[in-house]
């Protein structure tokens, strides 16, 4: 199969599985599309949520920075530098190490979350690391189960200033963060923790689609 057909492949059998996401059948596919074209010129996904949204963001970097359900051995040349430089123990650390899609969770950098929160101004926490960290080709991944956390929204602006793509998972309504990112999931419920059971099998598939892409 190619690389599309592999993409409906993972999507088709996700629908099969929550039948309740064939609403989102095509912003699905638009996001795995936009984040293997992101990954494919070496950018990097900035992830964010609050409370179970923010497990969620660092559960999709766990899938992407380490095999998920593929092997990611290191390529020759890596390998090879390894040895060259770390001897003995390179080459051993050479059979361990795994290639990774650069993902970075937003939500886990506990002293420079609380340092801005108490020092500047909390609703602009994720904001603030994206204008560390975001650079044109990067992708900003907000999830947000009404789509209108004010941390999440101020980041994906701050995202789309500093030019990168923008997407959301949302529940239903989609929210502020419909207006404000290049794409939005919605998937097809209004209450938190329905929402929330759906995010995880969207964000899985989307993982499987990348790591296939770049590693099957």
């Amino acid at each position: 199969m190619n690389k599309q057909n592999n993409t409906d492949f993972f999507i088709n059998d996700l629908i099969t599985r929550h039948s309740k996401l064939e609403s989102s059948r095509d912003s699905i596919a638009a996001a795995a599309e936009m984040l293997i074209e992101s990954a494919e010129k070496d950018g990097k996904f900035l992830i964010c949520g609050n409370g179970g949204s923010s497990a969620d963001a660092d559960h999709i970097v766990g899938e992407l920075m380490k095999g998920f359900v593929l092997p990611r051995s290191l390529n020759q040349a890596q390998k090879e530098a390894l040895t060259r430089v770390g001897g003995e123990q390179g080459t051993e650390m050479a059979e361990h190490l795994q290639q990774g899609i650069p993902a970075i969770s937003l939500s886990s950098h506990t002293a420079l979350n609380t340092a801005f929160l108490n020092d500047v101004e909390p609703s602009l926490v994720f904001a603030q690391q994206v204008m560390g960290y975001g650079k044109p080709g990067d992708i900003f991944w907000g999830i947000s189960t009404s789509g209108n956390s004010t941390n999440v929204a101020a980041a994906a602006i701050a995202a789309k200033a500093c030019g990168l793509k923008t997407l959301a998972m949302t529940g239903r309504d989609g929210g502020r963060l419909n207006e404000i990112c290049d794409i939005c999931i919605k998937v097809d419920e209004k209450e938190t923790f329905k929402i929330q059971e759906l995010h995880l099998p969207v964000y899985h598939s989307l993982c499987l689609i990348i790591e296939d892409f770049f590693f099957a």
